[in-house]
């Protein structure tokens, strides 16, 4: 966009108010190809920090560059200290968002295929930089599952292969092709989302397996990818319930505080998969799961779709906190994650 260089932005967190910590928290879908009243009202009044886009809000190159023009404009003008995120679920292949005219760009399984990390990286070099053209700084991919499942309803191709070395490889040659294109990689879904025969989408996935099996296959992906220097990752609506059999990933402490942060030494962002997918809305109370999910360590809610979900997303978390069931302190240790990743891409150019 034009108007980079007048962009705030803040690098403490004292300069922002509780209003505009609880609103970098979450991240909402919208309706409609130009800024709506909806979404407007959503970083005006409620501070959002983040927006996710789909193929419904995207219908050329130049629509979709002046839809997020207008984006971050409405945030600068609202006094927001930091830019949006403005996200995207762009894997390439069967999950892509970005449909004719925009260039189209093979799946994971296709390249995992080739097993050309050469290949992998220019692949997501050449689509991120096709992202960050148009307005987009954050991108839901790579998928860092490992497919170890056939008859997995919903990962299959999305996933490099059945391999975790290969998958880890690979990975890590997407992270660095992002990364050089200026855009937010998000590697998605710790702890793994390969190996259930459910699909989160429509029903909450439960696997039987324990840490040591987990080590050995789903988490050598992420383990690597950490590594490399991966800085946002997206939770999986999966119980592991040789971990945690009474919450989902998203929503359990001993996974995301414990295995994610304490034992593989992760610092980056946590976002969690969406709260509007019926593992969670068919099974928590939308309260309960905000006050879980914080409270278990997640930075960022994405919330896509509904508005409304949005608006009682922040007004769940404000309770939250003005309740004392989710702390001032551990609301701080996610806005200062989010504040250090979005900084990293200011000073990149990149906003």
């Amino acid at each position: 966009m034009s108007d980079k260089q007048h962009i705030p932005y803040s690098t403490t967190i004292e300069d922002l108010s509780i209003k505009d910590k609880i609103g970098q928290m979450l991240m909402v879908g919208f309706e409609g190809i130009s800024l709506s009243e909806g979404i407007a009202e959503l970083i005006i009044k409620y501070r959002i920090g983040g927006v996710i886009l789909f193929s419904h809000n995207i219908e050329t190159p130049g629509q979709i560059s002046m839809l997020c023009h207008q984006l971050q404009e409405c945030a600068h003008s609202a006094g927001h200290k930091a830019p949006l995120f403005i996200s995207v679920d762009q894997e390439g292949g069967r999950v892509s968002r970005l449909n004719a005219p925009f260039p189209q760009f093979p799946g994971s399984g296709e390249l995992g295929a080739k097993g050309s990390e050469e290949l992998v990286e220019s692949n997501a070099r050449a689509m991120g930089k096709e992202l960050q053209r148009i307005g987009i700084n954050l991108n839901f991919a790579p998928v860092l599952d490992v497919n170890t499942n056939p008859q997995n309803p919903v990962i299959r191709d999305r996933a490099f292969g059945a391999d975790p070395d290969m998958v880890s490889c690979l990975g890590v040659a997407a992270i660095k092709g992002f990364q050089k294109s200026g855009i937010i990689p998000v590697g998605k879904h710790f702890p793994g989302h390969g190996d259930t025969s459910a699909d989160s989408h429509k029903e909450l996935p439960v696997v039987d397996y324990g840490l040591d099996r987990i080590k050995e296959v789903e988490l050598r992906p992420f383990y690597a990818a950490i590594k490399s220097g991966l800085s946002a990752i997206m939770t999986a609506h999966v119980v592991y319930s040789g971990i945690d059999p009474d919450y989902p990933a998203t929503l359990s402490k001993r996974i995301l505080q414990g295995i994610m942060r304490e034992d593989m030494g992760y610092r980056g962002v946590i976002i969690t998969d969406d709260f509007k997918m019926n593992a969670i809305t068919d099974n928590y109370n939308f309260r309960d799961v905000v006050v879980l999910a914080v409270n278990a360590g997640a930075d960022i809610l994405l919330i896509c779709h509904d508005r409304e979900g949005g608006v009682r997303g922040y007004k769940e978390l404000m309770d939250g906190v003005e309740k004392g069931s989710i702390s001032v302190e551990r609301v701080d240790e996610s806005v200062k994650r989010i504040l250090k990743l979005k900084k990293s891409i200011v000073n990149s150019g990149c906003f």
